[in-house]
């Protein structure tokens, strides 16, 4: 058979929607196939999946903003009586770097960096833009990345489409980053160590002070992604660097407003030199459509309205705090010092089974199987937020059975 003919056969000499559909069919026996759920109406801390309502203990407002039902009327009615069609517009139809930098642009980034103390801050499309448009953007093939090994899959994008060279230091193990950045000083013309701040999979928390001493004393370059630490962490909701007092220690810090922040982009807060470059060879800021000015103000609300969330994170610490305690109690693996409470439970069918029990007695709590996490650790991952009560997470503890 021809080279061409291999082609045109696809993977396996099997025509490729025959190979796809043999692997659709693995994944399935092996308990590991997705499909999109059937998600109804949101109603304060309950949603409707498949028909039935459930406790929401699978989204990421964390903060409850996104279930405000008045925040949300207020804003609208104010969009409907405003003489300021373009302040409310649904979409941007351009590029930033053409007709697409509203003015509510230039006032976030504004608010944002004066809030964390530092000289400039820049809008990104997604958190997935960011991760995947910062590193490629600013390293080049003499450079050297250091990325924790349990780094969110944008960030691990990011590595494979940057140019340079990159190494995964074992999770939160910081002597072994250390026993990296000895080998690479004097070999590269910059390295680079990205780390996540709360770690989605585990709960778990990076030690940034740790950090913050290590790319000091080896001239490193620290990009830290807070999508799990704004809005929860921080007297403010700055973060988990504001939590442990460095935020002016990190190079690039890298929120969301996606989760607590209950809207839908990102944002980075840096130096004005580094965000000028990111302008001028970003490729995912470059080559996007902007965001809606819509969007950008109903940011700019929610970012301002959590800096006075105070007594909510402290709540929904304290219910995170219950939840640990009680599941270890019961015999459970729970690691993690979050609002993010994961339960270890190993096979993919021990995890889609309690899945369903929970179903059954009204929570919806989703299993996360591999490759999202190591083989054999599936696990139940107990997503917090502050619209939660303490008599919700005795109810939960009491239905988990080891």
């Amino acid at each position: 058979m021809t080279m061409a003919g291999n082609i045109s056969t696809g993977f396996g000499r099997l025509p490729i929607e025959e190979q796809i559909a043999t692997e659709l069919e693995q994944l399935s026996s092996r308990r590991r196939y997705r499909t999109m759920p059937e998600v109804g109406t949101r109603s304060g801390r309950f949603i409707t999946v498949g028909g039935r309502q459930l406790l929401n203990l699978s989204s990421n407002d964390y903060l409850g903003i996104g279930a405000d039902d008045g925040l949300l009327s207020s804003w609208l009615a104010d969009a409907a009586g405003s003489c300021d069609a373009g302040r409310y517009a649904m979409t941007s139809s351009s590029s930033r770097l053409l007709t697409g930098n509203h003015p509510l642009y230039d006032e976030l980034e504004a608010t944002i960096a004066v809030q964390y103390g530092r000289e400039a801050a820049l809008v990104f499309n997604s958190g997935y833009h960011a991760n995947t448009g910062i590193l490629p953007a600013l390293s080049n093939r003499h450079d050297l990345i250091l990325c924790d090994r349990l780094n969110h899959a944008s960030i691990i994008d990011g590595l494979r489409i940057a140019e340079a060279e990159y190494k995964r230091f074992r999770h939160a193990d910081y002597d072994h980053l250390e026993e990296l950045l000895e080998q690479g000083v004097g070999c590269y013309r910059q390295v680079f160590i990205v780390t996540e701040s709360v770690f989605s999979m585990d709960g778990d928390l990076a030690d940034l002070r740790r950090l913050v001493a290590l790319k000091k004393r080896y001239g490193a370059m620290l990009i830290v992604d807070e999508a799990h630490g704004v809005g929860v962490f921080g007297a403010r909701g700055l973060g988990l660097a504001e939590e442990q007092g460095v935020l002016d220690g990190i190079d690039i810090l890298v929120g969301t407003f996606g989760k607590a922040l209950a809207s839908t982009g990102a944002f980075g807060v840096m130096s004005s030199l580094v965000r000028e470059y990111l302008v001028n060879t970003m490729r995912t800021v470059i080559f996007t459509t902007a965001l809606p000015p819509m969007v950008l103000g109903w940011s700019l609300l929610t970012f301002r309205k959590q800096l006075g969330m105070l007594r909510e994170r402290e709540h929904l610490m304290a219910l995170a705090s219950q939840l640990r305690s009680s599941l270890r109690s019961a015999g459970f693996e729970v690691p993690g010092q979050s609002h993010i409470v994961p339960v270890v439970l190993g096979p993919d069918s021990r995890a889609v089974e309690m899945g369903s029990a929970l179903r059954e007695a009204g929570f919806h709590a989703l299993p996360v199987r591999p490759p999202t996490v190591p083989e054999n650790s599936s696990r139940l991952r107990f997503s917090l937020r502050a619209d939660l009560s303490l008599e919700d997470i005795d109810a939960l503890a009491t239905v988990m059975k080891p």
